[in-house]
């Protein structure tokens, strides 16, 4: 077993839970992520509850995968002793570990375990703030605990409310515990339509008000809430921890010498999104599909800044955000690289019309990344003719109340109307 590069700070003070984090370094996995800064991620991932104390760290190189422990004999036994000697609870597996996995390990360490996917949903469950966001991750968690039902049914107690699980005659436990989530995935499902409905409201309330959407996405911890504090004077939480945002902001911005704008701080994304929730990213994400620009920050002083940089064009392309909408890439955090590394990433960027190098912290380049956004959003605007049959008036008045009709004739079959708008007023009238 490969020990940590690295110590674990446990200057924060005592925390509930004593935990160890695990990297299964996977040799045959043709896609396996460099292990070092895999482990860091994950450690920051387990440090995100505040719940947890990490005890340790380790690497565990692999050569093929154990259906049925995950490990081999030795590593089990290794790890065993690791995990009595420094008194862990709960082991913390950077990947995904199958039910029957878990059961064994479980058994076999006299801990409770959690893979990445378990984690992650842990994180969402603790941050989650507005009632669309509860309700989606009390789905996700439904819906993952649902296809491990081969582990004790008493894990579920673990549930918010209780699900009370009673059998009818006849029913195997699982067989219960089965049908209790399916009846509280149904009552959840009916809490999250009303839920939805209003937002669709506000949202539609929002339509009317002609303001360009500007949304900032990325990796997590890539500085969009420390960037977006900045501009808009906001108090978002920003620290340096993984997903310390996860509903989204917005805020009005007035551009120098610009429009007004709305900014849009979003959740950040991660490698390896559990399929479980990206529902919930696609429903804390809706600015984004309608955004007129899109800012992707980027921690350019990572060093997986071009790894993260792929995880998020990928979910974002897996939300269906639109190849149209323009999209710029922010380089941040340049004030942490050495000033060589720091000159060369500038330079890089000026060559790059779709780059802006700045630093959230510091404020350097946030005056330029204004001014960009302003200039890119007189591009983004553009006139087009409309024909309307005067059965259309539903359509005729979206446009009215947008305000972006230039102007209007009547004709025998209708209205030709010319009208000044963004990418995103197009697509909102196309599903009209």
């Amino acid at each position: 077993m490969s020990k940590a590069p690295f110590q674990i700070d446990d200057s924060d003070g005592p925390r509930v839970t004593r935990a160890w984090v695990l990297h299964p370094d996977i040799r045959s996995n043709a896609d396996r992520r460099d292990p070092v800064p895999a482990l860091a991620e994950a450690v920051s991932l387990a440090r995100a509850l505040p719940a947890l104390e990490v005890a340790g760290a380790d690497i565990v190189p692999l050569r093929k995968v154990d259906a049925g422990k995950l490990f081999g004999k030795g590593k089990i036994k290794e790890v065993h002793d690791l995990l009595e000697e420094n008194d862990v609870e709960l082991v913390l597996v950077d990947g995904h570990v199958s039910p029957v996995q878990q059961r064994n390990l479980e058994k076999a360490w006299g801990v409770k375990l959690l893979d990445r996917t378990g984690l992650i949903l842990e994180i969402f469950s603790d941050r989650a703030a507005t009632r669309e966001g509860v309700l989606q991750v009390e789905m996700a968690a439904l819906n993952y605990q649902r296809t491990r039902l081969v582990r004790a049914w008493t894990h579920l107690e673990r549930q918010r409310g209780g699900l009370g699980f009673v059998g009818g005659p006849g029913e195997t436990q699982i067989e219960a515990d089965r049908r209790a989530i399916d009846d509280q995935l149904v009552r959840l499902r009916r809490q999250l339509e009303k839920v939805v409905k209003t937002r669709a409201l506000h949202r539609a309330a929002r339509a009317k008000v002609p303001y360009p959407i500007v949304a900032l996405v990325g990796y997590t911890n890539a500085g969009k809430s420390t960037l977006f504090n900045r501009l808009t004077g906001a108090d978002v939480m920003a620290k340096d921890m993984l997903f310390a945002t996860l509903d989204p902001t917005m805020r009005s911005l007035v551009l120098p010498d610009g429009p007004e704008i709305i900014l849009s701080d979003t959740v950040g994304f991660i490698s390896d999104l559990p399929t479980e929730l990206v529902a919930a990213f696609r429903a804390t994400l809706e600015e984004v599909l309608a955004a007129d620009i899109i800012l992707h920050v980027r921690d350019i002083s990572h060093a997986e800044t071009e790894e993260q940089a792929s995880d998020v064009r990928e979910i974002m392309a897996t939300l269906g955000v639109s190849k149209d909408t323009p999209t710029f890439e922010i380089w941040n955090k340049v004030d942490l690289l050495p000033p060589e590394s720091a000159d060369a990433m500038r330079a890089r960027a000026e060559r790059d019309a779709a780059v802006l190098a700045i630093s959230a912290i510091t404020g350097e380049g946030l005056e330029e990344l204004q001014a960009y956004v302003a200039e890119a959003l007189q591009g983004a605007v553009r006139e087009a003719d409309l024909s309307l049959g005067f059965a259309e008036g539903k359509k005729r008045a979206w446009l009215f109340a947008q305000d972006i009709v230039v102007k209007e004739s009547q004709t025998d079959e209708g209205f030709d109307i010319t009208v000044r708008w963004s990418a995103a007023q197009e697509a909102q009238f196309q599903r009209l």
